[in-house]
């Protein structure tokens, strides 16, 4: 029998086929077997869809048409019956999931030359804090979702087991991990026993000593650092003339918020900024948010401000053009400024680690590895951070935006 594990994330996302015992990555994308989560619908060539960088291409040669991107986020939040307009027409949010789930599929299918209809699906720990309903609605409609576009037998595992069982197979001894997957959208924790004895298990429950899981990840820190560091030159801060009100906020957040940014463009919404110019003390400035929204400029704002982000896990400062916006705009942010921006986010990412070692019924000393994957646990402040969850244990990492899905197709491997 044929399987897939399928790694459908916040930011990226990838399938594996498993077949006679052999695994592999599909490519997805020219010769990547990584795919940024982004659809564009193409107006001006009606009906056409665009994925992955494709999408993202079409969007900043300014293309008419919509970008989407950080999908799965939808599934945690109240968008989740929300509708988007495409091309004039009201279209379910979870539809555009669906889109991008069915076009992953049919890659798989072609890879393997036969149709696929068993998967090992990944998922968050938590979709939804602290909300059991909500976030067993979320995994419902993932498998709606996948049952729609031909999946027949469908199982989930937690993405940190997925890792898990990845790293598990470079191991030569019994270990106990602590395995951080920090994602896109949600950051997910698991305390496991792995080693060359167990890896064979189809049945690893009794190795799972504990998972915890938070809606906090990349995203989130894409937010924190627009607001932070972009939006003041759009006027987040500033004051209106008369009263000396603040500039309402709201718009710079729904901007700021990848699953929110197509939200923010509507004619209501020009005309609100077209007054607001006339009555800011920094008219310049709000002119410059009127611009963001007229000329749909939003996902190339947010794309900026992720790849300052990405740049300050290795650099302590990020040069910013926004040559896009106005000509010799820039910003410059250090990575002590983006600490500061990601501070409280970046401490709920402590406490779930630490709470799932408590939950595992272990001291911190228990722990030999932290096991750290996904593209954000490249962040140094994400690391400290978790690192001080079990200070004695070693850090490891491999693959990190591979890993869960080497480990679903690995998986799909034993399991079907």
């Amino acid at each position: 029998m044929i399987a897939c594990g399928l790694d459908f994330g916040t930011s990226n996302s990838a399938i594996g086929v498993a077949h006679d015992k052999t695994v592999a990555l599909v490519p997805v994308e020219a010769s990547s077997t990584l795919m940024a989560s982004a659809v564009f619908f193409d107006y001006e060539a009606k009906g056409r869809v665009l994925y992955g960088n494709e999408a993202i291409a079409a969007y900043v040669e300014q293309t008419e048409g919509r970008l989407m991107r950080a999908l799965k986020s939808i599934l945690g939040s109240p968008l989740i019956d929300e509708e988007t307009s495409l091309g004039g027409r009201k279209v379910p949010l979870t539809n555009v999931v669906e889109i991008f789930v069915r076009h992953l599929k049919q890659k798989a299918e072609a890879f393997a030359g036969q149709e696929i209809t068993a998967v090992v699906h990944g998922r968050p720990v938590r979709f939804v804090d602290d909300d059991d309903r909500a976030d067993a609605r979320a995994q419902d409609v993932l498998e709606t979702v996948a049952r729609r576009v031909g999946f027949r037998d469908v199982a989930f595992v937690y993405e940190p087991i997925a890792a898990a069982y990845h790293y598990e197979q470079t191991v030569r001894d019994e270990e106990l991990v602590l395995i951080a997957d920090i994602g896109g959208g949600t950051s997910d924790f698991s305390v496991i026993r792995v080693g060359p004895q167990r890896r064979s298990r189809a049945d690893r429950t009794r190795d799972v000593l504990a998972t915890a899981g938070v809606r906090v990840g990349g995203t989130d820190f894409d937010t924190a650092l627009s607001l932070a560091s972009a939006m003041p030159l759009l006027g987040l801060g500033t004051r209106l003339i008369e009263k000396n009100l603040p500039m309402p906020s709201a718009l710079y957040h729904e901007l700021a918020t990848w699953p929110t940014i197509n939200f923010a463009y509507t004619y209501k919404t020009e005309r609100e900024l077209a007054e607001l110019v006339a009555l800011a003390c920094e008219p310049e400035k709000v002119e410059r948010l009127l611009t963001v929204v007229r000329k749909r400029l939003g996902h190339r704002l947010a794309s900026a401000i992720e790849d300052a982000k990405i740049a300050l896990s290795d650099e302590e400062r990020a040069a910013v053009s926004l040559d896009f916006l106005e000509t010799g705009l820039a910003i410059t942010p250090i990575r002590v400024e983006f600490d500061h921006a990601i501070e409280a986010r970046i401490d709920r990412l402590y406490k779930a680690a630490r709470d799932c070692i408590a939950t595992a019924g272990l001291d911190p000393s228990a722990i030999e590895t932290i096991f750290l994957t996904g593209g954000s646990s490249r962040v140094p402040a994400v690391r400290t951070a978790i690192a001080r969850a079990a200070p004695s244990a070693r850090l490891a990492g491999a693959s990190d935006l591979l890993s869960v899905a080497l480990g679903l197709t690995q998986m799909a491997g034993v399991m079907t």
